[in-house]
C-alpha cells in the first residue's frame, strides 16, 4: 500500500497529462486541417479532452484527509487506468499520423512520439507499475514502424530507438529506486527500522477513515519500556541502541499480520492493527496482542556481554466509527500507558472512560491552579500533634484549595497536578512563606511550639534553587529560635532522585537549625541503607499503615517494626491518621513519640488552631 506523499505526488503529474492532452492536440487538428483530416483529428482531440476531463475530476476527488485506505486504492487504480489510457492515445496518434507523409507529418509524429516516451520516463518514474508497459507502449511501435520502412538509414534509427528505450526504463529505474530510498528514510526510523511518528500518523488517519466507512473497530498499543534511561546510564547509549534494535525485532515477531509498528522516539513503540465488527472483540484481541507484546519483551536479552532484563508498560486505545482524530488516539494511549506505570509497571491498561473524565477533570484542575495563587484560593490549615502526655507540642501546615469553580479540590488531587506542570515551586513557595509567617505570628502572640511541620514536596526539593529559597524566607521572617522549630517533610521518593544531591541540600538546610522527617515510610524507595545515609531526624508512619492496625497483623507488625527501627536509629517518630482510641493504644505500647489525626484533631485554620491550643490548655489546668 503507498503513502499519503506517494499519492499526492502522481496526483501533481495529473494537470501535466492534461496540459499534454490540451496542447499538442490542438496542433494536431491544425496538422490534419492541412492534410484535410481535420474532422478525424478533431474526433481524437474530443478523445483526448473527454480523457483530460476525466484526470481533472481524479485530481479533484484526492482528499488526504477524508479518504479511507480502501478509496485511495481505488482512486490509485483509477489514477493507473488513467495513465495507460492517455499515452495509448498518442500511441495511436502516432500509428494514424505516421503514415501520414505529405507533408512530412510523420516527422512530426515520429519527435511526438519520443517526447511522450521522454515524458512518460520522467513524470511516472514514482511507480514501476506505470512507467515500465508506458514507455514500452510508446516505443515499441516506433522501433517497428522503423524496422518497416526498409531502408539503411531506417535500421539504424531503429537501433537507436531501442537503446533510447533501454535509456528510458533505466533512467526511470533509476529515479524509482532514489525516490523508494529518499520515501523509505522520510518514513522509516533509522535505529530500529520500523515506521517513524510521521508516517504512523498518517496510516492511523487513514485507517480511521477506513473504520468510519466501514463501521468497524480497531485498537493502537502503545507499548514503553520500564527503566530504560537505567539501562543508557549505566551501560552507555550503544548498549541501549542495541536493546531497542531486539525490541523492534520482537515487536514485529508478536504482533498480528497487517499490523503496523511504529517507533515514536526514544523507548516508545506503536502498534496498530485489527479489524472488528464489535467492540467487544476489538478490546479482547488488543489485550491478547498486548500480553504477548509483554511475555515477549520480558524474555531476557543478550547484549554484547551483558544479560539484560526488561519489561514494559502498555497503554491500549479503542478506535472507533465516528472518530477522526489520529493524534488524541495517541495521546489516549499515552494517558493509559502512564496508567500502567502508575499501577506496577510490567502490565496493559485500557483507556476508558473512567479515565477520560478523570484526565478532563486533570486538566481543569491544571487550568485553574494556574490563577489559584493570584486569586489567594491557596490556604493553609494546622493539624496539632499531640506527645505521649497528650500535649499539643506541634503542628503540621497543610495546603488546602478552594476554588470558586470546583470548590474544595484535596491535595492528594492537585498537588500531583502541581509537580506534573512545575506550579509546585510557586505553590511551594507560597506556601513555605504563609507558614514562616505564621509560626512567627504565633511567637510574637505567645504560642510555643517545639514543632512546626511542613511538608516538601520531591521536585520543589531538588529544584536547583530551593536552598537559596529557604534561606531568604528565613532571613525574611524567623529568628534563629523558631527556626529550630521547623521540620521539613519529604518522602521517600527524593531517594529515587539524585540521593547525593538530597544529602548535600540537607546538611545545606541543616545548618539554619532546620530538621527533616521521612514522611509515609514504608511505601515507597527506602531501604536501611538509605535511611542510614540520609541525615534524618524523624520518621512518620505512613497513614495506611495505621488505618489498618486494627484488621491485619502483617500491618502491625510493620508498624511495630518501624518504631522498633527508629528507635535503634536514635530517631524520633510520628504517627499520622490517628482516628480511634485503639489505634492510639497500639501506637503507645511501642514506643510512637507523637500522634496526629482525628482522634485528637483535624486540621484547623490558623484562627481556629490558636482557639484549640487555648481551649486545650485551659482544660487541661482544670485537670
Amino acid at each position: 500500500m503507498h503513502d499519503t506523499h506517494f499519492h499526492e505526488f502522481l496526483r501533481r503529474q495529473i494537470p501535466v497529462m492534461v496540459g499534454l492532452s490540451l496542447g499538442p492536440g490542438l496542433a494536431y487538428i491544425f496538422l490534419g486541417w492541412l492534410h484535410d483530416s481535420a474532422v478525424p483529428a478533431v474526433g481524437w482531440y474530443l478523445v483526448m479532452l473527454a480523457t483530460s476531463v476525466w484526470g481533472i475530476r481524479l485530481y479533484r476527488s484526492f482528499d488526504a484527509a477524508t479518504m479511507s485506505e480502501t478509496r485511495r486504492e481505488q482512486w490509485y487504480a483509477q489514477c493507473t487506468w488513467l495513465v495507460y489510457v492517455f499515452f495509448a492515445l498518442w500511441a495511436l496518434i502516432f500509428l494514424i499520423y505516421v503514415r501520414l507523409d505529405t507533408y512530412k507529418f510523420h516527422y512530426i509524429a515520429i519527435f511526438t512520439e519520443i517526447g511522450a516516451s521522454v515524458v512518460a520516463s520522467s513524470l511516472l518514474a514514482s511507480d514501476k507499475r506505470l512507467f515500465r508497459p508506458t514507455i514500452l507502449v510508446l516505443m515499441i511501435p516506433l522501433i517497428v514502424y522503423f524496422m518497416l520502412v526498409g531502408a539503411w538509414y531506417a535500421y539504424v534509427l531503429a537501433v537507436f530507438s531501442t537503446i533510447l528505450t533501454w535509456v528510458l526504463l533505466y533512467a526511470a529505474r533509476s529515479t524509482n529506486s532514489l525516490l523508494m530510498q529518499t520515501r523509505h528514510q522520510a518514513t522509516h526510523d533509522a535505529l530500529s527500522g520500523l515506521y517513524n511518528r510521521q508516517y504512523f500518523i498518517e496510516h492511523l488517519q487513514r485507517r480511521m477513515n477506513s473504520l468510519n466507512e466501514s463501521g468497524e473497530h480497531g485498537y493502537l498499543l502503545l507499548v514503553d519500556l520500564d527503566h530504560f534511561k537505567t539501562v543508557n546510564d549505566t551501560l552507555g547509549h550503544d548498549v541501549g541502541d542495541r536493546l531497542l534494535q531486539s525490541v523492534a525485532e520482537r515487536l514485529l515477531g508478536s504482533a498480528p499480520d497487517r499490523c503496523i509498528v511504529a517507533r515514536l522516539g526514544g523507548d516508545e513503540f506503536i502498534v496498530t492493527g485489527g479489524r472488528f465488527a464489535q467492540r467487544d472483540a476489538c478490546e479482547a484481541e488488543a489485550l491478547e496482542t498486548a500480553r504477548r507484546t509483554l511475555v515477549a519483551l520480558k524474555t531476557p536479552y543478550t547484549v554484547g556481554a551483558h544479560q539484560l532484563h526488561i519489561s514494559a508498560s502498555i497503554g491500549v486505545s479503542l478506535l472507533g466509527p465516528g472518530d477522526s482524530n489520529a493524534t488524541r488516539f495517541i495521546k489516549e494511549a499515552d494517558i493509559a500507558m502512564y496508567e500502567a506505570k502508575a499501577r506496577g509497571r510490567d502490565g496493559a491498561f485500557v483507556f476508558d472512560e473512567e479515565i477520560a473524565r478523570r484526565v478532563e477533570g486533570n486538566l481543569d484542575i491544571e487550568r485553574m491552579l494556574h490563577f489559584a495563587l493570584p486569586h489567594g484560593e491557596i490556604t493553609l490549615h494546622y493539624q496539632p500533634q499531640v506527645d505521649r502526655a497528650g500535649r499539643i507540642i506541634g503542628a503540621e501546615a497543610l495546603a488546602r484549595w478552594t476554588s470558586p469553580a470546583l470548590g474544595a479540590v484535596p491535595p492528594s488531587r492537585f498537588v500531583p497536578i502541581a509537580e506534573q506542570t512545575g506550579l509546585i515551586i510557586q505553590l511551594g513557595q507560597h506556601i513555605l512563606e504563609t507558614a514562616f509567617r505564621t509560626l512567627d505570628d504565633w511567637h510574637r502572640a505567645g504560642l510555643a511550639l517545639k514543632q512546626f511541620s511542613v511538608n516538601i514536596s520531591m521536585r520543589q526539593f531538588t529544584h536547583p534553587g530551593f536552598a537559596a529559597q529557604v534561606e531568604e524566607l528565613v532571613r525574611r521572617h524567623l529568628d534563629p529560635v523558631l527556626v529550630r522549630t521547623l521540620m521539613f517533610e519529604i518522602t521517600e521518593t527524593v531517594v529515587a532522585e539524585d540521593i547525593e544531591g538530597v544529602i548535600r541540600t540537607m546538611q545545606r538546610l541543616k545548618t539554619l537549625g532546620i530538621r527533616f522527617s521521612m514522611d509515609d515510610f514504608g511505601t515507597g524507595y527506602s531501604s536501611l541503607s538509605h535511611l542510614n545515609r540520609l541525615p534524618l531526624d524523624e520518621l512518620k508512619v505512613d497513614r495506611a499503615f495505621v488505618l489498618a492496625l486494627g484488621n491485619d497483623d502483617g500491618d502491625r507488625a510493620m508498624v511495630a517494626t518501624i518504631l522498633n527501627m527508629a528507635k535503634l536509629l536514635g530517631l524520633n517518630t510520628v504517627a499520622e491518621g490517628v482516628e480511634t482510641a485503639a489505634q492510639h493504644a497500639f501506637l503507645m505500647r511501642h514506643g510512637c513519640g507523637m500522634f496526629q489525626g482525628y482522634f485528637h484533631a483535624k486540621p484547623l485554620t490558623k484562627t481556629a488552631f490558636e482557639l484549640f491550643i487555648q481551649d486545650h490548655a485551659t482544660a487541661r489546668d482544670a485537670i
